[in-house]
């Protein structure tokens, strides 16, 4: 539907910014918990600035969301600066595949018997991640332990899911998942503040990487991503969002020549084949699932 475009665009510009974060990561000289605390610092301010339901409604039902968020970020932040964005998107983007996982016990949510299916071929799907993405390059120096950090991204980000949800159908209001994310953006530059200090041999091209991720990268993708949400349904947010691993390791092609494997390309593509199925398979005919 034509009233419909404007959100289509406002979530695909959001999944274009979102997919930008690791050839940027890459292109800063900082240490990874320089980038991930500072780019947080900044992403809270502007989060702020560009959304009302930001700047109310904080409280310690906030925390179990906010930490998760600030995990996720974090650790996605490492896994870049040792993996490649490849490995690093597509192992992040496992997400789901934990949520199956954890939804029985944290949601009461059952298991569907054809989800061991889908689990099956991304698992496979991860395998071959793993096995294309272990040799050393210039942009990715311990894949190793990049990879097994981004598979732990994945997890924290599934818990993030989970608990943003609570909170969206929660009494107090949708506008909650906003606020915890700035409050994550807050946790995360406080935990990483006592390993970015003293800055030491920082550019402007370290500053202005610093600036792009925080107010471009997070902070306008968060707005973009909020005003599509309000008008799409479910469904068709998280499939166009697969936009992001889709162009993630283009840009880190373009501008580092980083090339991933044959090898950690067919395993990333099987996964996010097997999550757009599901998403599609997944929605009752005729509902309409629409997110607060």
């Amino acid at each position: 539907m034509s009233n419909l475009r404007p959100a289509r665009l406002f979530v695909l510009g959001a999944a274009f910014l979102f997919s930008t974060g690791g050839a940027a990561i890459k292109w800063t000289h900082l240490g990874a918990f320089q980038v991930a605390g500072f780019r947080s610092a900044v992403a809270a301010v502007v989060l702020v600035l560009l959304i009302p339901e930001a700047r109310r409604g904080f409280g310690f039902h906030l925390l179990p969301a906010a930490l998760a968020y600030a995990a996720t970020v974090i650790s996605f932040v490492a896994a870049n600066k040792l993996t490649t964005s490849a490995a690093a998107i597509f192992l992040q983007s496992t997400a789901p595949l934990w949520v199956l996982a954890l939804s029985p016990v944290l949601l009461r949510e059952r298991v569907h018997r054809r989800d061991l299916i889908f689990v099956g071929v991304a698992a496979v799907g991860l395998l071959l991640v793993f096995l294309g993405s272990r040799d050393p390059v210039a942009t990715a120096p311990r894949p190793g332990l990049g990879n097994l950090i981004a598979l732990g991204s994945g997890l924290f980000y599934a818990v993030m899911m989970m608990t943003m949800r609570r909170l969206a159908h929660s009494d107090r209001g949708a506008g909650q998942a906003i606020a915890a994310t700035v409050l994550g953006n807050g946790l995360a530059f406080a935990a990483c503040l006592p390993f970015c200090l003293p800055v030491i041999g920082a550019t402007a091209r370290d500053a202005v990487a610093i600036g792009y991720l925080g107010v471009f990268q997070i902070g306008l993708a968060y707005w973009l991503f909020t005003r599509g949400l309000r008008s799409l349904p479910a469904l068709e947010v998280s499939l166009l969002a697969l936009l992001e691993p889709v162009l993630n390791p283009l840009w880190s092609w373009l501008l580092h020549d980083e090339r991933p494997s044959a090898l950690a390309l067919i395993g990333g593509a099987a996964m996010l084949a097997v999550l757009a199925v599901r998403g599609l398979l997944d929605r009752p005919a005729g509902e309409v699932d629409r997110v607060a």
